[in-house]
């Protein structure tokens, strides 16, 4: 028998970082995002040799141990271990016996959401192995817990919500880790017109985004205002992505997305660079009207919007800088898992 999940990764359309905590807790967070064709795998063999197998295909890792309760955290595949401790902790009770392989679409620190994703990947093949009684937002917000509790990996939790929900969501995040999913019901032809409109570039580059949550979470706790006046105008950005969404404007989410791209620079030191910079001025002087980078900043994916047929432009003026042009669709599901 194999259990097999995928769950997509997304795009940050607005409001990231006002996910953070301490931010998110001291004055709510906002966040719309929306799930892309891209995914990250799970696929569980159960076995009765005493033994685990954890296998991370796309980075060419292997990691096999003796079955016991507990696994130790030391920086070998540690997404897979943290869900297994949790797993046996609230629920099997009792070691388990098994191989586990992973692949992700995109490489780690690309700004797509890879590694909360994967983990909701990992979840929910246990979950569909072990049956366990976990609805989407049980699914997300432990998923949420092993990432940044258990493990102690710095990030926000839109990324956990997104890959289990799927689609285009509105997202609120209140005190005591309370999250509000709003699906939103964008017509069909405007989400075709945003995905080719929006130009998805992978710079070659990879960043720790941990690094940059750090230094954009000890803003808040120093009370630093430019930083948090910055996630104010995020939030505020987030309100009018979902208007802007709703009623169809899709020519004006270029302005909207430049708007925030302006504060997202102010949350902390290594958002952008030069190199970044460079990009986005590149461009905007060749039919974008507003842009990007996903994720924390530093490096990875950065989308453009680039209205009527200037995509084509905009994309040749940027392969000039070494990375390439991704295509995708927005989807419409989220986590999946089905047994075989």
């Amino acid at each position: 028998m194999l259990i097999r999940s995928k769950a997509p990764l997304r795009l940050g359309l607005a409001g990231g970082g006002t996910d953070v905590a301490p931010y998110s807790d001291l004055f709510g967070g906002a966040i719309l995002n929306a799930t892309i064709s891209m995914y990250a795998f799970a696929t569980i063999m159960p076995t009765d040799n005493g033994k685990i197998v954890f296998r991370s295909i796309d980075k060419n890792e292997e990691y096999s141990i003796k079955s016991s309760s507990k696994l130790l955290i030391d920086g070998k595949l540690d997404l897979l271990k943290g869900v297994y401790n949790r797993i046996v902790k609230d629920f099997t009770k009792k070691p388990l016996s098994f191989e586990i392989s992973t692949f992700v679409d995109a490489p780690a620190g690309s700004g797509l959401g890879t590694s909360s994703t994967l983990m909701v990947a990992i979840l929910g093949a246990f979950c569909e192995w072990l049956k366990l009684p976990l609805g989407e937002y049980d699914i997300a917000h432990l998923a949420y817990e092993i990432e940044r509790i258990d493990l102690g990996m710095a990030g926000g939790k839109q990324d956990q919500y997104s890959a289990t929900f799927g689609g285009v969501n509105f997202m609120e995040f209140m005190k005591n880790d309370k999250v509000i999913v709003n699906p939103l019901r964008v017509k069909d032809h405007h989400l075709a017109e945003l995905a080719n409109n929006l130009v998805l570039y992978y710079t070659e580059t990879s960043r720790m985004s941990s690094a940059i949550i750090e230094k954009q979470q000890k803003n808040v706790r120093e009370k630093n205002m430019k930083s948090i006046d910055a996630m104010h105008k995020l939030k505020e950005q987030a309100i009018m992505m979902k208007e802007c969404l709703l009623k169809g404007n899709i020519d004006e989410i270029g302005k909207i997305l430049d708007f925030g791209w302006k504060y997202k620079k102010q949350l902390a030191a290594g958002v952008s660079n030069k190199f970044i910079d460079d990009l986005y001025l590149t461009a905007m002087k060749n039919g974008a009207t507003g842009g990007k980078i996903s994720g924390a900043g530093g490096g990875g994916f950065i989308f453009f919007y680039c209205p009527g047929n200037t995509r084509y432009k905009v994309i040749e003026a940027l392969n000039a800088f070494g990375g390439q042009a991704k295509r995708y669709e927005f989807t419409t599901t989220g986590l999946s898992t089905w047994k075989i």
